[in-house]
């Protein structure tokens, strides 16, 4: 817990308009991923399995400027059946791909683990669970509110951004 209060004021703190790494994912950005053995490359929905894990990426500029100034952007990218996503979630998605803030709404942690059995995303520090099918609502733990979800497009195949997140981002101290 000492930690998300630690953590607080940074990631409470606007991005600087000077640094185009710290500016919030913008319309036409691409995702990328941000680990593994694809780390950095542009994101195609092939590149996801269908049904899950969540990756997680964050978003570059068109002229190649990586928006990882910022934890904030830290993005979670997950592949889903069509026919299961909620009509909201079908709404922000690229075919079959949706995309959400990776920082839990609790306390800013990562929400970077994947509940198998569920099908859902959980935040590493507190346990919130949140449904990727259903706008990333919240079915479980002390988070007060769903994830904030960044609404996506198809250009050539690859995943860009429609437009800027749902919600404030962050933790309940942001």
């Amino acid at each position: 817990m000492g930690a998300g209060v630690a953590l607080a004021p940074w990631l409470a703190r606007p991005a600087r308009a000077d640094d185009p790494s710290e500016l919030h994912p913008q319309p036409g950005d691409r995702l990328v991923f941000l680990t593994g053995p694809k780390k950095r490359q542009i994101i195609k929905p092939d590149d996801l399995p269908l049904g899950g894990p969540q990756f997680q990426a964050y978003p570059q500029s068109p002229d190649g400027v990586l928006r990882d100034g910022s934890r904030l952007n830290l993005l979670i990218v997950i592949r889903l059946d069509p026919a299961s996503l909620s009509p909201t979630t079908l709404a922000n998605a690229a075919a079959d791909v949706v995309a959400y803030s990776a920082v839990c709404t609790h306390q800013g942690c990562p929400v970077n683990a994947w509940s198998e059995e569920q099908k859902m995303m959980v935040c590493s520090c507190h346990g919130s669970t949140y449904d990727p099918r259903d706008d990333a609502k919240l079915v479980f733990g002390p988070a007060p509110r769903s994830l904030p979800h960044l609404p996506l497009k198809l250009d050539a195949g690859v995943l860009v951004v429609a437009a800027g997140f749902s919600a404030r981002l962050g933790g309940e101290t942001a």
